[in-house]
C-alpha cells in the first residue's frame, strides 16, 4: 500500500516467526489427578494441533522450548519419561512433518542426550531439510546463555580479532542464524518471564502471556495471541509517526 511503511505494515501481519514457552502440562494433569507424564503427552498432541494452526496461517517460523538446560534438575523420573516421550514423537511425528511440508529442526547441546536420540534427529533434520511451508524449531537442553556463550566461543575458535566482533558476526553463530528474529513469543502457564529462551533473539519481539495451561492451548488460543500481536505498534526505536501510515 502506497504511503506505509515496512514496520508499520507489520502491525497488522502474522507474525513470521513466533516462539513459544509450553509451560503448564504437570499443572494441567495434577488438576485432573493424573500423573505429570499424561499432562507432558496432551502436550504432545496441543503442540500437533500449533504446528497445523500456524501453517495454515502462513506462519513460517515456530520455535518452541520443549527441554531447558534446567530442566535435567527435575525428578529423575520424569527426566526420563520426557527423554521416552520426545523419542517415541521423534520415531512418530517427523513422518507426518514432512508429508506437509515442514522442516524440522532441534537446537540446543545435543550430547546431552542418548546416541538414539541424537540419531533420530539427524535423520529427521536431513529428511525435512528441503521443505519451505513452515520451519519448525525445538529447543532441547537448550538456554540462551549457552546459545551466546558456544557462539562467542565459535568466533574465537575462527581466530576473529577483538574489532572483528559486533553484533552481525555474533547472530552468524547463534542456534538461530538463518531464522527471522521472533515476531510473537507466547507463554503459557501464568509465568511471566522468558526463562532463559532465546536471550538475544528477543530483544524487540512481542510477548504474550496467558493463564491456559499448555494442554488447552489450541488454534483459538493462538489466533487470540495473534490478535493481541497484530494490535501493537512495533517501533523498532522510531517514533509512532514514523512508522504510521500517511496520509
Amino acid at each position: 500500500m502506497p504511503g506505509v511503511s515496512i514496520l508499520a505494515k507489520r502491525t497488522v501481519d502474522v507474525p513470521r516467526h513466533i516462539a513459544i514457552i509450553m509451560d503448564g502440562n504437570g499443572r494441567w494433569a495434577k488438576r485432573r489427578l493424573m500423573p505429570r507424564v499424561a499432562g507432558h503427552r496432551k502436550g504432545v498432541e496441543a503442540l500437533r494441533g500449533v504446528i497445523r494452526a500456524c501453517a495454515e496461517r502462513g506462519v513460517s517460523h515456530l520455535t518452541v522450548f520443549a527441554f531447558s538446560s534446567e530442566n535435567w534438575r527435575r525428578p529423575q523420573e520424569e527426566v526420563t519419561l520426557l527423554m521416552e516421550l520426545f523419542m517415541r514423537a521423534l520415531e512418530n511425528e517427523v513422518a507426518r512433518l514432512h508429508e506437509n511440508d515442514i522442516r524440522f529442526r532441534v537446537i540446543g547441546d545435543l550430547s546431552g542426550f542418548s546416541a538414539r536420540i541424537q540419531a533420530l534427529i539427524r535423520d529427521a533434520e536431513a529428511l525435512t531439510r528441503d521443505n519451505t511451508r513452515l520451519t519448525f524449531t525445538v529447543a532441547a537442553n537448550y538456554g540462551g546463555r549457552w546459545d551466546i556463550v558456544q557462539a562467542v566461543k565459535k568466533l574465537i575458535a575462527a581466530g576473529a580479532a577483538a574489532e572483528d566482533v559486533d553484533e552481525t558476526a555474533l547472530v552468524q553463530q547463534l542456534s538461530m542464524a538463518e531464522a527471522p528474529e521472533p515476531d510473537l513469543f507466547i507463554r503459557t502457564g501464568g509465568e511471566q518471564r522468558v526463562s532463559n529462551f532465546l536471550l538475544w533473539q528477543l530483544a524487540y519481539t512481542e510477548l504474550y502471556f496467558t493463564d491456559a495451561l499448555w494442554p488447552d492451548f489450541d488454534a483459538a488460543a493462538l489466533d487470540l495471541a495473534i490478535a493481541s500481536y497484530r494490535s501493537r505498534e512495533r517501533r523498532f526505536g522510531r517514533t509512532s509517526e514514523q512508522v504510521r501510515p500517511v496520509s
